[in-house]
């Protein structure tokens, strides 16, 4: 188990690139690769996926109350609902199937971690700069069509360094949806799909969770919670006025400096 420092660190990582489209899964990879700390123990890898679906969940809760209570209820709340769960459609079913393989080979492979946050960077200055004219203007009516073809964006972040909120911001804006609407869109499509991953993790490797350092664990969960509730406050107003462009300049500068550090041996 790790230390509380390196929890803390770990759990800071994730809450801070958790929402933005750099990766965090790449970012976590890449920090325990190059810190030699290793694979993160099972049990805090899934801790410090919670907090920021429970960071979500706090600052939404007015509008997910909302829309739950309501929904089969009021044409609004189901339609909204009913937008979200079609887009995590895609990911429950090709997740499911290709987990193991996802968890026992791509995440084993910190240069395909390095070229996908490089290519995800190019696509991501050339989509903020090139994507069409906004027609959906807010998350809340997102058509059904469109939410499904975002899903399937969405899956392309099983291949580590693609970034699940990059892959989702990227294939919405490039169907015509609005900067903000694509970055509130991406916040609440993360809770039934990264709450599914949680749950799927913790079923597949509930033989191997350990709660011995149980500071260690409320430590990084309690870090990916708050930072993840500051990146989301913060990133709406941002991205309205400025897009996604320097972002992408992350992810080039991060993937080519870890590549580089590889090939010399680091």
């Amino acid at each position: 188990m790790f230390d509380l420092l390196n929890s803390a660190l770990l759990g800071l990582v994730e809450g801070l690139t958790e929402f933005i489209p750099v990766s965090s899964t790449g970012h976590l990879l890449l920090v325990s690769h190059f810190l030699g700390l290793g694979e993160p123990a099972k049990t805090l890898d899934i801790v410090i996926q919670l907090g920021p679906i429970l960071a979500i969940a706090v600052i939404y809760w007015g509008k997910l109350s909302y829309v739950i209570t309501r929904f089969g209820r009021e044409k609004a709340a189901t339609r909204f609902v009913t937008s979200v769960l079609l887009a995590f459609l895609p990911a429950m079913v090709i997740g499911f199937l290709l987990h193991d393989f996802i968890k026992a080979v791509l995440f084993e492979t910190p240069v395909l971690i390095c070229w996908s946050l490089i290519i995800g960077g190019v696509v991501l200055l050339f989509v903020d700069r090139m994507a069409p004219e906004p027609t959906v203007p807010d998350a809340d009516h997102m058509p059904l069509g469109k939410a499904l073809a975002i899903g399937l964006f969405q899956c392309l972040a099983m291949i580590p360094g693609v970034s699940r909120s990059g892959a989702t911001i990227v294939g919405a804006l490039m169907l015509g949806v609005n900067k903000r609407a694509a970055a509130e869109f991406s916040f609440f499509l993360s809770l039934p799909t990264m709450l599914g991953a949680a749950s799927l993790d913790l079923v597949k490797s509930r033989h191997d969770l350990d709660f011995s350092a149980l500071s260690s664990i409320a430590v990084a969960f309690v870090l990916a919670t708050v930072s993840g509730g500051f990146v989301v406050r913060w990133l709406l107003g941002y991205v309205s006025t400025r897009g996604f462009a320097p972002f992408g300049w992350w992810r080039i500068i991060v993937g080519a400096g870890a590549l580089a550090a590889i090939y010399m041996g680091y």
